[in-house]
């Protein structure tokens, strides 16, 4: 297995990234990549990881679909009762990662999570594929359940008591807003010699600082 790794290289031939081509708000640099991977084609390029930690410190990570973006933070939907759930109602911080491999590009986002606003979260709900609303109000996510057979079973009840959207949003099923304070743009470069930009917030303003790679 080690052997097959090994053999997995690829040389980073990029133009790289400088100083001078980062926008001084990390929102907007972020949108300017977005948009980059949207034109290249890029699969899916709102997947990302997000990682949390629990009240012991216990760490965790998933990958789940960035929802949406602007001035106040970056946002994903979850069951509240999830692990990722219970972990924030413990420790409401989070880190978030995506990584655009075609582009050898991550971003990497930290800070402080919040509840969107119910009225965000009723109509992004009320946006979802019918079959999504029901999925959602049905499963008891990351619990133990008999099989297959239940979530199916409490999906086709669902369906026959709502035969058309919406779909109740279940007041379990929530947004999330991590508000950063903190991310870092990577930039792969050749023989390994990446580059690495990283803000920081200090009060109002943003710190920008080149790291090692």
């Amino acid at each position: 297995m080690s052997d097959r790794i090994a053999q997995l290289r690829e040389e980073y031939e990029t133009e790289g990234l400088r100083r001078d081509m980062l926008h001084p708000d990390p929102i907007r640099q972020f949108e300017v990549w977005f948009d980059a991977a949207l034109a290249a084609g890029v699969p899916q390029p709102n997947s990302m990881v997000v990682a949390t930690a629990d009240a012991d410190g216990r760490p965790a990570a998933r990958a789940v679909l960035l929802k949406g973006f602007d001035e106040r933070g970056f946002v994903f939907y979850t069951n509240l009762e999830s692990q990722k759930g219970r972990d924030i109602s413990a420790n409401p911080r989070a880190g978030l990662c995506l990584v655009w491999l075609q582009l050898h590009r991550q971003v990497r986002i930290e800070g402080d999570v919040r509840l969107v606003a119910e009225q965000e979260a009723d109509a992004y709900f009320a946006s979802r594929p019918y079959g999504a609303q029901i999925a959602a109000a049905v499963s008891p996510q990351s619990r133990p359940i008999a099989g297959r057979e239940q979530l199916e079973a409490a999906y086709t009840a669902l369906e026959q008591a709502h035969p058309e959207p919406p779909v109740p949003r279940p007041p379990t099923w929530v947004g999330f807003r991590v508000i950063p304070d903190r991310i870092e743009f990577w930039q792969g470069r050749r023989h390994r010699l990446h580059d690495r930009f990283h803000y920081r917030r200090d009060r109002a303003a943003w710190m920008i600082e080149r790291l090692a790679p």
